[in-house]
């Protein structure tokens, strides 16, 4: 193989728990560096505990980055509702504790109802959006909590899958900016005992699935030729998007 060739496209990526997206940009470029690629991005940040799609940008492919993370996503996931957390998911820490009341399957589909097409979330504290230069999650460890700029979201379908009280598994599709933690959050106050996400795996970006990724595992350990096979070219991006 000449490893003096370009190397351009995108690499869908199932990402682990308890890792970053940077640490698995990180990994790809260790493991594409042998093939002259140095240029590794990604689309859509993953907290640590979500897993699933990643989508990162190879070579040329960081261009149309943008392009790519303006797309809606569709996540699965649990919600634990009596627990509510600083940062809205399983990785904070608990700050109020509340009885978990009978709650009807229409009452549940209620509340999910109230977040389904347009609305504005309120972007979480421990989060990287900044305010006045500085990320939020840098003020959250603080002790700080400040006033946020409300996001104006969509979601386009939502399914409940299961109930396991005090656990939810549900589904959502829902426009890019969208925190799924916030999500599970409102709906556990809509409830009237709180909640916080306890699982989340992305499985779409746009036309892109996660069946079919590869794993962070062989991306580090596996063979590099196997890894290459898996990189669309951007001619395949974009017939896979329709552009």
């Amino acid at each position: 193989m000449n490893n003096s060739r370009q190397i351009d496209g995108v690499l869908l990526v199932d990402k682990a728990p308890d890792m970053t997206s940077h640490d698995v940009v990180a990994i790809a470029r260790r493991a594409l560096r042998s093939m002259g690629v140095d240029k590794v991005g990604h689309c859509g940040t993953l907290d640590p505990l979500a897993t699933g799609l990643l989508i990162l940008t190879i070579g040329k492919g960081t261009k149309i980055q943008d392009l790519i993370m303006a797309e809606d996503k569709e996540y699965v996931g649990t919600m634990k509702l009596g627990e509510v957390t600083d940062s809205q998911d399983a990785d904070g820490e608990i700050t109020e504790t509340k009885p978990v009341p009978e709650i009807s399957r229409d009452e549940l589909d209620a509340a999910f109802a109230k977040f389904h097409g347009d609305f504005y979330q309120i972007p979480p504290m421990v989060s990287a959006i900044k305010k006045n230069g500085v990320p939020l999650y840098k003020l959250a460890r603080k002790g700080q909590v400040v006033e946020r700029e409300p996001r104006f979201v969509h979601v386009y379908a939502h399914e409940i899958q299961s109930v396991r009280m005090p656990e939810i598994d549900f589904r959502v599709v829902c426009s890019k900016g969208f925190y799924v933690r916030t999500y599970a959050h409102d709906i556990g106050e809509s409830l009237g005992c709180g909640a916080h996400l306890r699982a989340l795996r992305r499985t779409k970006s746009g036309k892109f699935s996660v069946e079919g990724a590869v794993t962070v595992d062989a991306l580090k350990n596996g063979d590099v030729d196997e890894v290459l096979k898996k990189i669309l070219t951007l001619p395949q991006v974009s017939i896979l998007r329709g552009a």
